[in-house]
C-alpha cells in the first residue's frame, strides 16, 4: 500500500542563496508597492465617478491598501532576519508531498516521522 506523506524542504543559506532570496523579497515588495499605488489611483478615479457609495468604496480601498502595507512590513522584517542569519543556516523553503510504500511489519513510528530534504544551491545535500 502507498500513502502520501508531507516532506519538509530546507535550504542551506549560502552567499548565492542569500542574495537570491533577498532579490526575490525585493521583487515582491516592489510588486506590493505598485499595487498600493494602483489602488490609490483607482480610489481617486472612482471617487469622482461614484459619489453616493464613496464611503464604502473608500473603506474597501483603504482596507486593501493597509493589507498590502502590512505585507510590505512583513517582507522588511524577513529581509532583516536574513541579514542576521549566519551562512550555513537551514531555512524552511516549502512542504512537498511524497508517496511512501508501506507493508505489514513496517515500523509505524519510523514511517510517521517527518522527513526532510536539505538543498544547497539547488542540489540535494541530504535526506533525513
Amino acid at each position: 500500500m502507498k500513502i502520501i506523506q508531507n516532506v519538509v524542504v530546507k535550504q542551506i543559506l549560502t552567499e548565492k542563496s542569500k542574495s537570491s532570496l533577498l532579490e526575490s523579497l525585493q521583487v515582491k515588495k516592489q510588486q506590493l508597492q505598485k499595487e498600493c499605488e494602483q489602488l490609490k489611483f483607482e480610489m481617486k478615479k472612482n471617487e469622482r465617478n461614484i459619489k453616493p457609495h464613496s464611503s464604502k468604496l473608500k473603506t474597501y480601498y483603504n482596507k486593501e491598501i493597509d493589507a498590502r502595507k502590512e505585507k510590505i512590513k512583513l517582507l522588511d522584517f524577513q529581509v532583516d532576519q536574513i541579514h542576521i542569519l549566519p551562512l550555513g543556516s537551514e531555512l524552511k523553503e516549502k512542504d512537498v508531498q511524497a508517496l511512501v510504500e508501506i507493508k505489514p511489519g513496517d515500523n509505524w513510528e519510523e514511517i510517521n516521522r517527518t522527513k526532510t530534504i536539505v538543498i544547497k544551491e539547488g542540489i540535494i545535500e541530504d535526506i533525513r
